[in-house]
């Protein structure tokens, strides 16, 4: 599959990732392996997450911008869908994070006055764009947020959310049992929408196949359920 390239230059070439393609499919893309390493993401988006990727061309580059990634320099903007109704307008969700001993292949969430031993902190900041319910059932349904995560953790967004009461929509991770999914949707809402680092600023639309699960529901300006 031919990557869309947002932007490229002699360090860098930002991807608009799509939905289905692993960060290790994408290196092989570039022709990037270990065997002749060049450079490579300086974040990760998972599978089912599409949008804006930024990777390194060379080794040097790579390190600097995973410098500025740990620094909080660089600004990211997801937008996810999420069941239910976060009824507030803005949230701040700032916990620690670290494998679940449950399940290994999810993150959970500590309060920050827990044990910080091999836990790291999370910072993840939201606000609603819209609300929808579901014409399908008898109650409310989702709510379509812009997220900013301050920190870059596996999994940061979905743990985060679903830590809430309100997981991605689509999650099967970390939905929880019989969770409601939208009609067309067929993999986890959440789309980087827009990367910032330095002066570069790129962008990426919500993919088809978000767009219409949008427009499969229907928008409300509250609740009544």
């Amino acid at each position: 599959m031919p990557l869309k390239i947002l932007h490229e230059d002699a360090t860098l070439v930002v991807i608009d990732k799509p939905a289905g393609l692993t960060i290790e499919q994408i290196e092989k893309e570039l022709g990037y392996t270990p065997a002749s390493p060049a450079g490579g993401p300086a974040h990760r988006l998972d599978k089912d997450t599409s949008g804006v990727l930024l990777v390194a061309k060379t080794p040097e580059a790579l390190e600097e911008f995973r410098k500025q990634f740990r620094e909080r320099q660089v600004v990211k903007r997801y937008i996810c869908l999420i069941e239910g109704n976060l009824k507030a307008s803005t949230g701040t969700i700032h916990t620690l994070l670290a494998r679940s001993l449950a399940d290994r292949r999810k993150q959970r969430t500590f309060s920050l006055s827990e044990p910080k031993v091999g836990r790291r902190e999370a910072l993840t900041e939201w606000k609603v764009l819209k609300r929808f319910e579901d014409p399908s059932t008898n109650n409310a349904g989702y709510t379509l947020l812009e997220i900013i995560p301050k920190t870059g953790r596996k999994h940061q967004v979905r743990a985060h959310m679903a830590s809430l009461g309100h997981p991605v929509a689509g999650d099967q991770l970390y939905g929880f049992k019989n969770q409601r999914i939208p009609r067309g949707l067929t993999r986890q809402f959440l789309h980087a929408a827009y990367l910032k680092i330095g002066n570069l600023e790129c962008s990426s639309q919500l993919p088809p196949d978000l767009q219409t699960v949008l427009d499969n529901l229907t928008e409300t300006n509250g609740y009544t359920h």
